[in-house]
C-alpha cells in the first residue's frame, strides 16, 4: 500500500514539474519556429527586367551580351536581367536570325514567369520600312506582351544611332513614339542625345555603327538616369507589380 502511495506521489510530482515547465517549453518551441521563419522567408528580390532588341542590345563585334548597355543598365540599377532579340532584327526586320521582335518575344521570353519590366529597344533596322507598318508592328508587340503579362510595365526605346542619324531614322523613330503614345507606354528617344564629341574612336567601333564598350557605358548611363527620372527604375527590392 505504501509502495502505491509513493508511486502516486512520484507521478504527481512529475506531472507538476511538467506543467511548470510547459510555458518554458512552449516559449522555446515558439522561438525556434520564429527563428526558422526568419531565415527561410526572403526579405525581397531585385526587379526582373527583360530587354528585347537588336545588335545594340544583344551585343556585336568585340562587345559581348554581358557588356552591352542593357547589361550595364541592369548592373547600375540592381536588376535581374534577361536579354532577347538578335542582330539585324526590328519590329518588322528579321535579320539573320529570321525573327522580328514579336517572334523573339514568343520564342525567348513569353514562356517565362512575368517580369517587372520589359524594355523593347529598336527601330534602327526598320528604317527602310513604311512608318505605318512599323507603328502597327509596335502596337501588336505591346498588345502581345500585355496579353501574356497584364501587370508588367513596358518601356519603348527608339532607334539608336551613335553617329549622326540619317533622315530615314526619324520617320521610324516617330512611328515608334506614336505607337507608344497610342498604347499608353513610356517612350525614350536616344536620337535626342549627342553621343560623339571629340572622342569618336572611343565611342564608336570601326564599323561606324555600333558602340564600343565605352559607348555602351554612355548609353547605359543615359538610360539609367532617364528611367530614374521617369520613375521607371525600380531600384527598391521586391517592388510592387508595375502596372502597364
Amino acid at each position: 500500500m505504501r509502495e502505491h502511495r509513493k508511486a502516486r506521489r512520484s507521478l504527481t510530482v512529475c506531472a507538476a514539474a511538467l506543467l511548470a515547465a510547459g510555458p518554458l517549453l512552449t516559449g522555446c518551441a515558439e522561438a525556434v519556429s520564429q527563428a526558422a521563419q526568419s531565415t527561410s522567408v526572403p526579405e525581397g528580390r531585385p526587379p526582373v527586367v527583360m530587354f528585347l532588341g537588336d545588335s545594340f542590345t544583344v551585343g556585336s563585334g568585340p562587345v559581348a551580351e554581358w557588356d552591352t548597355y542593357a547589361a550595364d543598365t541592369a548592373k547600375t540599377l540592381g536588376w535581374q536581367l534577361v536579354t532577347a532579340g538578335g542582330s539585324g532584327t526590328g519590329y518588322v526586320a528579321t535579320g539573320r536570325v529570321g525573327r522580328t521582335f514579336e517572334r523573339s518575344f514568343d520564342r525567348q521570353l513569353s514562356w517565362r514567369p512575368a517580369p517587372d519590366l520589359v524594355v523593347v529597344s529598336g527601330g534602327h533596322n526598320d528604317r527602310r520600312v513604311r512608318p505605318s507598318t512599323v507603328r502597327a508592328a509596335v502596337l501588336r508587340l505591346v498588345a502581345r506582351v500585355r496579353e501574356r503579362w497584364p501587370v508588367t510595365r513596358i518601356v519603348l526605346v527608339g532607334p539608336i544611332w551613335i553617329d549622326t542619324a540619317p533622315q530615314s531614322a526619324y520617320p521610324t523613330r516617330d512611328a515608334v513614339a506614336s505607337a507608344a503614345w497610342l498604347a499608353g507606354v513610356p517612350f525614350l528617344d536616344p536620337l535626342t542625345q549627342r553621343w560623339i564629341a571629340d572622342d569618336r574612336a572611343r565611342v564608336l567601333l570601326p564599323d561606324g555603327v555600333h558602340p564600343t564598350l565605352y559607348g555602351h557605358l554612355r548609353l547605359a548611363r543615359w538610360l539609367a538616369e532617364t528611367l530614374r527620372a521617369r520613375g521607371l527604375a525600380g531600384d527598391e527590392a521586391a517592388p510592387a507589380a508595375l502596372p502597364g
